[in-house]
């Protein structure tokens, strides 16, 4: 089925790095692609959450997505898109653990060989599912940014195309149809509330929802232990990091795209960050009332309105669920963690 209903979306680029950009008409060029693929997630209103809240909240549910999040968007859209002269060499690729399924699962997908390089400490539930996908999987250096450093000199080596997590303006125009399937889904959405750790999932979709609607407001969050872009966006600490850390392993970023923070900087209307006790609150509640187990980086927008980062009063809030392939022993630790979180803040409660 075509996207219908964009009469207000306008087509002007938007501005990125030396001259490249990202245009709204890729965007919608990208849900074209991979609309035989990809599933079209709910945008699930819960009830006991609006009450909480006090406002309606419209979960976009990417943990239902195939392979357990948003990145299979990105990734097979840029994997489709490979001419036919590099495609003999295969794909290389770097994650913490999601981008790594969208790439192993669109490389079989188009018969391609992938590997892919992981942080040491990836889940292994992650890296198992990886494999399962049908890529060679390298484990490598204690973050994102490690394993990043590695499969680029791999690459360099084996002459394979390098699909980037985040910085890559066909990624992100993946990424960015999650923000065309939302508004098609819910006309009122006022605010859109989204994960950030490289920034190619917030980079895409504002681009498209502010050229859509202007008055939309755009919200990035962050872990704590891991505030790359929001250090850069508020103009304050670091942003390279030596170190990351927090259960949120799917944003844990040490430092911003050079392609994504020029389109984060002109479309984001405020980055906020979130502690691993607001994560872990949001983790709970999530599999308490909706039944539903998200990971850490899933948990980390409706983690923000929850702990009052992001304000909702009177609003309707759009909240990117960005991945469900959480770890089954940490669940414990989450429960600590929620319970450390609840004493020390003054949390909605049911």
């Amino acid at each position: 089925m075509k996207f219908q209903n964009l009469k207000r979306l306008k087509t002007r680029e938007c501005d990125g790095n030396n001259g490249d950009f990202l245009q709204t008409k890729d965007i919608v060029a990208a849900f074209e692609n991979l609309l035989p693929v990809v599933h079209r997630t709910p945008l699930n209103e819960s009830a006991t959450f609006n009450e909480m809240t006090g406002t309606r909240l419209y979960f976009k549910m990417e943990n239902l997505q195939r392979t357990g999040s948003f990145k299979i968007r990105g990734a097979l859209n840029k994997i489709t898109n490979l001419a036919g002269d590099v495609r003999k060499n295969g794909v290389i690729a770097a994650s913490a653990g999601n981008h790594a399924q969208g790439v192993a699962f669109s490389a079989t997908k188009q018969g391609l060989k992938a590997k892919i390089y992981m942080p040491e400490k990836t889940p292994l539930a992650k890296v198992l599912a990886t494999k399962a996908y049908g890529a060679e999987v390298v484990l490598a250096g204690e973050s994102f940014q490690e394993a990043y450093e590695a499969a680029v000199l791999d690459q360099q080596i084996t002459g394979a195309t390098f699909i980037h997590p985040f910085d890559d303006y066909e990624v992100m125009a993946g990424q960015g149809t999650i923000a065309l399937e939302m508004i098609q889904q819910c006309a009122d959405l006022d605010t859109v509330v989204i994960p950030v750790g490289g920034g190619g999932l917030i980079a895409g979709m504002a681009c498209l929802l502010k050229n859509y609607d202007p008055k939309i407001r755009v919200i990035g969050v962050q872990s704590e232990g891991a505030p790359a872009v929001y250090n850069r966006f508020k103009g304050m600490g670091n942003s390279r990091l030596e170190h990351v850390s927090g259960i949120a392993d799917g944003i844990l970023v040490k430092e911003t795209g050079q392609l994504t923070f020029p389109l984060i900087s002109k479309y984001v209307d405020d980055v906020v960050t979130v502690s691993d006790e607001d994560i872990a609150i949001a983790i709970i509640y999530m599999l308490e009332r909706e039944k539903m187990f998200v990971e850490g980086a899933g948990a980390a927008a409706f983690a923000a309105v929850l702990s009052g980062k992001v304000g909702v009063s009177g609003k309707h809030i759009g909240i990117v669920v960005s991945g469900g392939n959480a770890d089954l022993d940490k669940i414990s630790h989450f429960k600590r963690l929620a319970a450390a979180g609840k004493k020390k803040h003054k949390v909605v409660s049911l």
